[in-house]
């Protein structure tokens, strides 16, 4: 029986792929590289922007010039995130039933903590969670296991009666690595083929599903 859920949140729990895009986008422009086209943006959402935005870059970016590329998307992207993020249909129906159920829920995202904490406010779900970890929190990123073993260790949990939902393979692969078992969140991921390939214990494609796994 399932009793803890982790949660990814951009396209799994909120919609906020749009405002990514934007930022991402002019970004790239501000600092004098070639914009990564929506495709090669929505592949990488699911790991960090500093872990990301070198890769999709057109030239090889010095240390200062990397901090400098991530430090303007983040400021792009506050002022676009609050109208282009918007909880999908159903979700907190979901995450009110979980919790009547006394289940535990958490998210693990490749945002900072900062940022996490402002979207699950912006969106008045914050109540919902036990506790949630950001980026800036772990030392090994996302397909990487520590915010999930993070959580399992602060609150003694049992790792198999816990599940990682999320819309990207990096989730399933980071649930992998923590020892749990994994769902993938397929009503809004940008590529079902490549949850299909992580062979994850569950794959859902509408959000009231949640209510149902065990």
């Amino acid at each position: 029986m399932l009793e803890n859920y982790f949660f990814d949140f951009d396209k799994t729990l909120a919609s906020s792929g749009k405002a990514s895009l934007i930022a991402t986008k002019q970004a790239f422009k501000l600092n004098n590289l070639d914009e990564p086209d929506d495709d090669q943006i929505l592949d990488f959402m699911g790991i960090p922007a500093d872990v990301s935005f070198p890769k999709m870059a057109n030239r090889e970016l010095s240390e200062s010039d990397a901090k400098k590329l991530v430090d303007t998307y983040r400021n792009i992207y506050g002022k676009y995130e609050k109208e282009n993020t918007h909880l999908y249909p159903g979700m907190r129906d979901v995450l009110e039933d979980l919790q009547q159920k006394g289940k535990n829920l958490f998210v693990v995202s490749s945002k900072s903590h900062d940022i996490l904490k402002r979207n699950l406010d912006n969106l008045k779900i914050t109540q919902y969670f036990k506790d949630f970890v950001g980026c800036d929190e772990v030392q090994h990123y996302k397909p990487a296991p520590d915010g999930i073993l993070i959580l399992l260790d602060r609150y003694n949990l049992n790792n198999k009666q816990s599940v990682m939902v999320g819309d990207a393979r990096y989730d399933l692969q980071m649930g992998k690595s923590a020892s749990v078992k994994t769902c993938g969140a397929a009503w809004d991921a940008f590529s079902v083929d490549s949850l299909k390939n992580e062979h994850p214990d569950y794959l859902l494609f509408h959000v009231a599903e949640l209510k149902n796994i065990e």
